[in-house]
């Protein structure tokens, strides 16, 4: 899918890509040094799933808005995952309980961020990467806070989330465990990056968005039931 017939150059492209790198992969990959140096390995595979979520949204969201592409945006994401899962082991993460999962999870999460911000590059024309990264802002907060405090937010909450979606994923492929709400929160990622590529094949036309909203919210039910 070519996002760029209807988007524009982004407004500011070297802060886009630097913004890309820093949420991506620099402040990702310092959260889990950090993390391990002080909560040790435990620690660090409790909070390798939402660390991940954030580095793939990062990348794949806003690298998709910076370029106009869907597939650069994919790129991004499976690169930084790829990294950070590297980097995790070397600093000690527990070895996962299934690469197979590992893998699909973060292929369906890059995917799915990486077609939202293709819709932003065309919905918010020159300025889709900062939409892509005040929304990259705002589920970290809260999935990241959901990490800190557990039982702050409520589920029904997060259950609305593709980030935490995706933390749901690829901590079940890391332990093992949970599987139901993995297989549930993978669909969800696969389903809403479908639903929302068909809103990009028929841009401009707006009522593909009721399409997309009804499938974000059917999907957030699946995950909320499940977990």
């Amino acid at each position: 899918m070519n996002a760029s017939s209807h988007a524009h150059p982004p407004v500011l492209p070297s802060l886009a890509w630097a913004c890309t790198a820093l949420v991506g992969i620099v402040v990702p990959l310092a959260a889990m040094i950090s993390v391990h140096e002080i909560g040790g390995q435990a620690t660090l595979t409790l909070a390798t799933a939402p660390i991940l979520a954030v580095g793939l949204m990062g990348s794949g969201m806003i690298g998709a808005a910076t370029a106009t592409r869907l597939w650069v945006g994919v790129l991004l994401a499976l690169l930084a995952g790829v990294s950070l899962l590297v980097v995790g082991t070397v600093v000690g993460m527990a070895p996962a309980a299934s690469t197979l999962a590992t893998a699909l999870a973060i292929s369906a999460a890059s995917f799915s961020f990486a077609a939202r911000g293709a819709l932003f590059a065309r919905s918010a024309s020159n300025k889709g990467w900062l939409v892509a990264l005040a929304i990259v802002a705002g589920e970290a907060a809260i999935v990241l806070t959901a990490v800190a405090e557990p039982g702050l937010l409520p589920n029904w909450l997060l259950a609305l989330l593709p980030a935490q979606w995706t933390s749901i994923a690829i901590q079940s492929s890391l332990t093992g465990e949970a599987m139901v709400a993995a297989r549930s929160a993978l669909i969800a990622l696969t389903g809403t990056g479908a639903a929302t590529l068909v809103v990009i094949w028929f841009w401009p036309r707006r009522w593909t968005y009721s399409i997309m909203f009804t499938v974000w919210i059917g999907f957030s039910a699946l995950v909320y039931h499940s977990i």
